[in-house]
């Protein structure tokens, strides 16, 4: 069987050796590739021997038994839950794709596990709602690929729990809704085949799972989709590069890397070999990248269309069992517990791993290709000051204007909030100039500069310039004049800085325009916020902990607090503030400089720095 598979995996690569090299003529000739994959099931992640480890390590490990247990009593409710229907949300099916994938593989684990047949009845009978529906909802072609994946955990797992027919109404599902029409798209191009984002990662990841779990009765079918897929994906996984940063946030980069670890995992269990997926640059550390964008309150910096409270345990367990990394089996086991145990928690679960494992970690780390730097005062200590700062390009994926913008975490509260994405249901939510029309993804949303209320340029790409990190300070300087030539802007410097042996907070912006503008500083807070008399000084208070945040810079302005209220058909956002600051009327050249210190007021502030004197 070993030998089998070895020979297959081979015959892969040299596919696509000769892929690279012909172009689009290797799609005529995949069906001739010789072999087939494994033909036992189950063969997709979860095989015989994984089950007999699951088994053994539930027994040994109280965690993994606590994870069992959870999925018990999901897989209970589920057995209560009604069959899916075709109902859109939206344009989209997903939520029905994902809750058909949820349902299958919990019950497909349970009753791999312990072999009850009421596990693997319920797992079937959602399976033959989906099958016949009249189609998966190709013109959102994610609905789709998570379908086709849901379905093909459920095929290959709960195989000897068919009958015939099941199996022959499941696999023609498979084929006719899913694989089908991705090939149809393959052979014409679809924009998500040439995408460097997440679509790719999805739709060709469930691609490889519903070709693989199939590949025994369609061979042909089934080379022809991993050929495509295995010839897309690499545009995808090189955004990894180079240290494993992905641009769209977390919330994507959980979706891309969980669809990733999808395929390499399925292609090693079923042909022998991941085809390299697992080894392209950046792969290896992105496991660090959520981690290193979660605040002291466990709350991410939840920069372009993200929110916080992502779960990103799966896939670091995941990436913890390929590598064999006990860093990322400890940080699985630490990560915030967003969202229910899933089964992959179960299959991929590693007990190994200690907080040793991590204590080599950079406070700080910048993000160049995504143009992110995040600055911390611990990594243990709750009550520690983070700072995500966010550059980087206005014309990534699902990306926001908010150029300059930043997250400040400090006594375990959130002071400067991103507010995240909005309602993909909101009109044109997806569309270039309605999209920027919203708040949360216009600039003023956002904790950062405008001027004259306008938006910033949407093609705009702002750089890290300079970045520091030594024992007691850390600091970046982003250039984002760009995002505001079109107001007429000369130069737009941001700094931040964790300064005074990691107690405070400085934002300095040094700002120059061809004629002058209305500009305004602000950032947004769920603190109440009191302003002392003179204006220059605000007291931010939330959760029993203050925050007071001293302006420097420039003389003669003060401080202003407004209320931000978004109601439905947006996402509601209440108790919400924007602490602002408006320069005198039709600046043209100014210095703004403000600092954040936790616990107590400042004695003595500091004095003022150019800078491109910062050292």
């Amino acid at each position: 069987m070993y030998n089998h598979s070895l020979f297959v995996a081979i015959c892969l690569f040299l596919l696509m050796v000769t892929i690279s090299a012909s172009g689009d003529s290797f799609a005529q000739d995949a069906g001739n590739l010789p072999g087939n994959p494994l033909k036992s099931h189950p063969r997709i992640i979860l095989t015989q021997s994984d089950i007999h480890v699951i088994r053994k390590t539930v027994k040994q490990n109280p965690i993994a038994a606590g994870y069992l247990e959870s999925l018990s009593k999901h897989g209970d409710a589920i057995l209560d839950a009604k069959p899916v229907e075709r109902i859109l949300n939206g344009p989209r099916l997903l939520y029905v794709s994902r809750a058909v994938l949820d349902r299958v593989t919990t019950l497909g684990l349970l009753y791999r596990l312990d072999n009850d047949p009421k596990w693997a009845a319920r797992a079937i009978k959602e399976m033959r709602a989906a099958a016949v529906f009249v189609d998966w909802n190709s013109p959102h072609f994610l609905d789709v690929a998570e379908m086709t994946a849901a379905m093909a955990f459920g095929y290959d797992w709960l195989y000897d729990a068919m009958t015939p027919e099941d199996r022959a109404l499941i696999r023609t599902a498979i084929v006719k809704k899913g694989l089908d029409p991705a090939l149809a798209l393959y052979r014409t191009n679809e924009w998500w085949t040439k995408s460097p984002f997440n679509w790719n990662n999805v739709c060709n990841g469930g691609m490889i799972l519903g070709a693989l779990a199939v590949a025994d009765e369609e061979p042909s079918l089934a080379k022809k989709i991993i050929s495509y897929a295995l010839k897309s994906l690499p545009l995808a996984m090189a955004t990894y590069a180079p240290d494993g940063a992905w641009p769209e946030g977390t919330n994507y980069w959980e979706y891309a890397t969980h669809y990733t670890l999808f395929a390499a995992y399925a292609l090693r269990s079923a042909l022998g070999t991941d085809m390299g997926v697992m080894e392209y640059p950046g792969m290896r550390k992105t496991g660090y990248y959520p981690q290193i964008l979660t605040g002291s309150t466990g709350k991410e910096f939840d920069f372009a269309d993200s929110a916080t409270g992502i779960n990103m345990r799966t896939c670091l367990y995941g990436l913890a069992r390929w590598y064999a990394d006990p860093a990322y089996a400890y940080l699985a086991r630490k990560a915030p517990k967003a969202g229910d145990i899933s089964a992959f928690d179960l299959i991929w679960f590693d007990p190994s791993g200690s907080e040793q494992d991590i204590a080599s970690t950079p406070l700080d780390t910048l993000y160049s290709n995504v143009g992110v730097a995040t600055f911390r005062s611990s990594w243990t200590d709750p009550n520690a000051i983070f700072v995500g700062f966010k550059a980087g390009s206005n014309s990534a994926n699902h990306a926001h204007l908010d150029l300059g913008s930043f997250v400040l975490d400090a006594d375990g509260v959130r002071w400067a909030d991103d507010l995240g994405s909005d309602s993909y249901n909101l009109p044109y939510y997806f569309v270039p100039v309605k999209r920027w029309s919203y708040y949360r993804l216009s600039t003023p949303g956002h904790n950062t500069i405008t001027f004259d209320g306008a938006n910033q340029d949407l093609n705009a790409t702002a750089p890290i310039t300079k970045y520091v990190s030594v024992k007691d300070h850390a600091f970046a300087i982003a250039d984002l004049t760009s995002a505001y030539t079109q107001n007429g802007a000369k130069q737009v410097i941001r700094g931040i800085a964790l300064r005074d042996k990691r107690r405070q907070v400085l934002v300095q912006d040094e700002i120059e325009v061809q004629e002058s503008a209305n500009i305004v500083w602000s950032i947004h807070t769920s603190a109440v916020v009191n302003i002392d008399p003179a204006g220059t000084h605000a007291t931010l208070t939330l959760a029993g902990k203050t925050m007071h945040v001293y302006l420097l810079s420039p003389a003669g302005t003060h401080f202003i607090v407004e209320e931000v209220k978004l109601n439905r058909p947006y996402r509601p956002l209440t108790n919400e503030r924007k602490l602002l600051i408006r320069m005198p009327e039709k600046t043209a050249k100014t210095r703004v400089v403000v600092i954040f210190s936790p616990h107590s007021k400042m004695d003595k502030l500091p004095e003022l720095t150019a800078l491109d004197a910062w050292k």
